[in-house]
């Protein structure tokens, strides 16, 4: 397993973490967060209070967070030791056992965020309007917002029809998706995002109008091409994402033979909202 450690910033105080390349995870130190929100002395202080709390959390029946992972990380005396660690989500479970007034943001954010979920269930279009005010903050163009746009509609009819064929969520969507991203773009999901310098970020958030364009092609061949032959296992899922990424591909070489330009880009979300859409294209 390859890991990237990094240093991250908690209200001035530093939170260990390790990024794990294979699972595609920020790990954060658990010991760290408590300290910052209780306020901990000391990290023995810390380490005394995570104890308790993991042992009431045992038995509540919590297997979430107590059956957090060990990593090794550096210490304040520079060595590396084991030390336990959590996910995000993880870590926001934890983060609602703890009493404490810094705890409190958070808690009032994810209960918002529920709230929001839950009213998205109800009328799907809320979705559609609350992505498109996000990416306006974030600063995307409204040309690339609408692509994007499309390309979640696509998705969802995309992923309506493995349901359909008995694909499952998670795993075996992840490995539709690659094969898809991998007959059409010549990258693996992976390798693309290794390209535009990303880790947990979203890959669709970080390609160009065009490259949007043709992963769509992809997504939405895939759709027909499923309707047609209705697969009825996983391998056979796996050839027919491999035969509706190959419709795009065609296209994506036909188009850079008569363009001399490359579809396949490194830019990535920052470049894409520092241009505009035509410069972004190009």
């Amino acid at each position: 397993m390859t890991k990237e450690t990094a240093i991250k910033l908690f209200e001035q105080k530093q939170v260990r973490t390790v990024w794990d390349e294979d699972k595609e995870k920020w790990y954060f130190s658990i010991i760290d967060v408590i300290n910052i929100l209780t306020e901990q002395k000391d990290n023995q202080g810390a380490r005394n209070y995570w104890k308790v709390l993991k042992h009431r959390l045992l038995k509540e029946g919590n297997q979430t967070v107590t059956n957090c992972n060990r990593l090794k990380m550096e210490a304040a005396d520079g060595k590396m030791r084991f030390t336990d660690v959590a996910d995000t989500e993880q870590l926001l479970r934890l983060i609602q056992s703890i009493p404490s007034k810094k705890a409190e943001p958070f808690k009032q954010w994810l209960a918002k965020v529920g709230a929001e979920r839950i009213d998205e269930i109800e009328d799907p279009e809320l979705a559609f309007e609350r992505a498109m005010e996000t990416y306006l903050k974030k600063g995307y163009s409204p040309n690339w917002i609408n692509q994007r746009l499309k390309s979640i509609e696509i998705r969802k009819e995309l992923t309506d029809e493995w349901d359909k064929r008995g694909v499952k969520k998670g795993l075996e969507y992840a490995i539709l998706t690659n094969e898809i991203t991998k007959a059409w773009s010549g990258l693996t999901t992976k390798q693309y995002k290794h390209l535009k310098g990303l880790k947990k970020e979203n890959l669709r958030d970080n390609m160009t109008n065009l490259e949007l364009v043709f992963n769509m092609l992809a997504e939405a061949s895939t759709t027909e091409i499923s309707k047609k032959e209705k697969p009825k296992n996983f391998p056979e899922n796996k050839v027919v994402a491999k035969k509706g990424g190959k419709v795009a591909q065609a296209a994506r070489k036909q188009l850079e033979k008569t363009t001399g330009k490359k579809v396949i880009t490194g830019k990535n979300a920052k470049q894409l909202k520092s241009k505009s859409d035509k410069e972004i294209d190009e």
